[in-house]
This record gives structure tokens, sequence and C-alpha cells, in this order.
């Protein structure tokens, strides 16, 4: 049973990178329906700003602690005791590394055919037990209805166990929440994994990582495109933080299991 805590409207899985991708196999192995979202600050203050996007993130059937920040702030109010953040592209490692024990066939959804390519070839050398089922690439914007139900019955019907998304945050987190019940595999919206792997985009040091500077090392990598985005969500995570800690926030504290 899978404890879980609410921080600032969004219900997170209290888990680690063993129990996550432990139900994540589970249910990949049963080729079920089941969502999982690694959302750092960015995606959680994205989901207090729009409503919609909070209730959409919240039908994910697994949403992890992505971010220091997030683990500090559910120790402090939950005293839950997470000894590290689940970052999803190290999530994905552990998923990859249980697939490939396993032989289980993972689908690639997202991204460009450049960075889908280079991602590929880092699987099939480091974890060769993993098929890689199919590969989509993304067209960067929403799908028609027709060309949805065209992408679900190529999923389907490749036999996937895994689908790994990397459309980006939130719209990576909608794409698997619109898709529980129709894709019968476990979606996880991994985001910045694909580049990683891929070897397109530089990961932060791991001091940096572990000491919650991850944002400032890709903003010194993507000012133009970032520096809004950190500057706002990391702003408004701090006052959202602050004001629950002096008991003058609206969010609820509550426990629910699952």
């Amino acid at each position: 049973m899978v404890q879980r805590r609410n921080l600032f409207s969004i219900n997170y899985a209290i888990v680690d990178y063993q129990s996550a991708s432990d139900l994540v196999i589970e249910k990949a192995k049963k080729n079920q329906s089941f969502g999982v979202t690694a959302l750092a600050v960015h995606g959680l203050i994205e989901s207090v700003w729009d409503n919609n996007l909070a209730q959409q993130v919240n039908k994910i059937d697994l949403i992890v602690p992505d971010g220091q920040p997030i683990r500090w702030a559910l120790n402090s109010f939950y005293k839950v005791d997470l000894q590290d953040r689940v970052y999803g592209p190290i999530l994905t490692l552990h998923v990859l590394e249980k697939a490939d024990r396993k032989n289980l066939k993972v689908y690639l959804y997202g991204s460009k055919s450049v960075t889908l390519e280079k991602l590929q070839a880092f699987i099939n050398k480091n974890y060769p037990g993993v098929q890689i089922c199919g590969i989509h690439v993304d067209r960067f914007r929403e799908a028609t209805p027709e060309e949805d139900e065209a992408d679900i019955k190529k999923i389907n019907d490749s036999g996937a166990h895994i689908v790994l998304v990397g459309r980006g945050c939130p719209r990576q987190e909608r794409w698997v929440a619109n898709h529980l019940g129709k894709v019968n595999a476990a979606m996880l919206a991994v985001g910045a994994a694909f580049d990683f792997y891929a070897g397109t985009v530089k990961q932060a040091p791991k001091w940096m990582q572990n000491n919650g500077l991850e944002w400032l090392f890709r903003l010194i990598q993507e000012p133009g495109r970032l520096w809004k985005r950190y500057l706002t969500t990391n702003s408004y995570f701090i006052y959202l933080f602050l004001k629950q800690k002096l008991g003058l926030s609206k969010y609820v504290q509550t426990k629910t299991n699952n």
C-alpha cells in the first residue's frame, strides 16, 4: 500500500527508487494501464496555478517526489523521513534495469528523432534484455482524435509493457493522465531523461543535485528559455512553503493511502 501526502494540492507518493520501480514493473508485467510522473517544483507550481492541470495530475497513479525541495517540504510538513528524492532520470534507470532482467518491451514516446535514435542506442547498449518495440517522434502539438486513436492502437499492438514519455512538463503529465485506461502499459512521464541519456543535454554535477541546485545548472545551460520559469515557480514555491509553515495556507494537509 502506497502512502500519499498532499503538497500544495498534489498527492505525492511516499516512495523511494526501489519501491517505485518495483511497482512499475509489477504493473508492466501485467500490461496494466498505469501512470507515473516524477513531478518537481515546476510541475507542482504549474498545477497550483492551473486547477484543471492539478486534477489531471492527480489522476496519475504514482506521483513521485522529484526534486530536493519537494522532499524537504514533505519531510518538514509530514515527518515522512524521505532519504532522497525520486528523480525521473534515475527512476528511469531503475525501471530499465529491472525491465532488462524481465525482458520487457519498452516504447519511446516524444522528443525529436535524433534524440530518440541516441536514446535507443543507449538502452540497447546498457540494457540488452529490453526490447524497444516502438518509437514515436513528438508532433510538438496535440494529436487529433484520429491521430490519437492510431497512436494508442500502435502502442497496444506493439505489446509494450512500459511507455517512456518525454514530452516536457506539463504536456507529458497531461498525456499520461489522458491515456489511463487506453494504453495497456505502465506510462512514465520522465521528461529530461530522454535528453540526458541521449547525450543531447548535460546533467548537473551530483553535488548540485544533492543540494537542490540542479535548476541553477540548467538555467546556466539555457538561460533564455528557463529564466522566467525558475524565477516565478521557485519563488512561488518558497512563498507557499513559508505560508504553510506559518499556518496561513489554504492548502489542507491530508493523509491518503492507496
